[in-house]
């Protein structure tokens, strides 16, 4: 979530004025520059020792690190040393998609990170998309999109989604997205977002058609909001998500009018959270989620407090070929 936060902590206002008049002024810069794509060298692979592996697990996160600047953060602990620590824990996963890598990256990327592929960071004036995916396998491809749509202060940073892809073997690869909707749930949010799942589909289904699929990050949305399109998303992508499957029986919760998310720093396994990770098998892949969990524990500090306003969301998913 962008902003909002901040927004409503008024003793620190005179800190955040300035912060914000340089986000204005480089809004529109963000706005006409992000839709152009990165795409990594392929000469990048020379180190990797490929095999013909014909199956395989994978370990996957996905984590809204809340790389805002301190004063805007909404995180409770210190910015710079949390994303430190954040860098370290993740190498025990496979494949990350991070959201909010905005203004702490070289903490992510600098220190003690071993993940041998990583997408290129996209800075901007004041800041990208905040999108980046890290990985132990190779990233042939790298592309970056915004939305089309937004609302509010979420119109100040240049978030979408990122396309990229990995190769698992000599001769099998994954297309993996990492995503940041809209935040909030009110009508005009809803609505901006409701639009980011639309383009976000239309991109899978003509980009990934008959591809292996991977799709983590920060959706912002709940099947059980009757106000947002999950249920449509998938439907449309023929994507499955890992917490309806492993944690809610397949079945997805019916949309409520009336629903009311829990805090964040607040869910448990059992709980549907809006950072989701989502999979769809090919002609040539099949997927079997193992584990789904909520890593309230392990992403936290000394003194047991979260290193982000997110907890990150973990699956062991497992794959064969055909």
């Amino acid at each position: 979530m962008v902003f909002e936060m901040a927004l409503h902590k008024k003793k620190f206002w005179n800190k955040v004025s300035p912060v914000l008049l340089l986000l204005l002024t480089g809004a529109y810069w963000i706005k006409t520059t992000s839709s152009t794509p990165y795409i990594q060298s392929k000469s990048e692979l020379s180190t990797a020792e490929l095999t013909n592996l014909k199956e395989g697990e994978l370990s996957l996160l996905t984590y809204n690190i809340a790389g805002l600047p301190e004063v805007l953060s909404a995180a409770s602990t210190p910015r710079a040393s949390s994303i430190k620590e954040i860098a370290k824990k993740i190498n025990r996963f496979d494949i990350v998609n991070v959201q909010e890598d905005f203004h702490y990256h070289k903490e992510l990327y600098n220190s003690e990170n071993n993940h041998p592929f990583r997408t290129l960071h996209k800075p901007g004036l004041p800041y990208g998309d905040g999108l980046n995916t890290l990985s132990k396998y190779p990233i042939t491809e790298t592309k970056r999109i915004a939305w089309n749509a937004c609302h509010g202060s979420d119109c100040l940073a240049a978030k979408g989604f990122s396309f990229i892809r990995i190769q698992l073997t000599k001769n099998i690869y994954v297309d993996v997205y990492n995503v940041h909707a809209t935040a909030r749930d009110e009508k005009a949010a809803a609505a901006a977002r409701q639009k980011n799942i639309v383009q976000l589909a239309e991109y899978i289904n003509m980009h990934s058609a008959k591809n292996a699929v991977l799709v983590m990050g920060d959706f912002n949305a709940h099947f059980a909001a009757s106000w947002d399109n999950l249920q449509w998303f998938t439907k449309e992508t023929q994507l499955q998500d890992v917490w309806v499957n492993m944690m809610h029986n397949g079945e997805y919760p019916d949309g409520q009018p009336s629903f009311t998310p829990k805090e964040k720093l607040t869910l448990t396994d059992n709980c549907e959270s809006i950072d989701k990770i989502f999979f769809r098998n090919s002609e040539d892949i099949i997927f079997l989620p193992r584990q789904y969990k909520i890593e309230d524990q392990y992403f936290s500090n000394k003194k047991h407090t979260a290193l982000s306003d997110h907890h990150a969301v973990s699956c062991v998913i497992s794959w064969k070929t055909r």
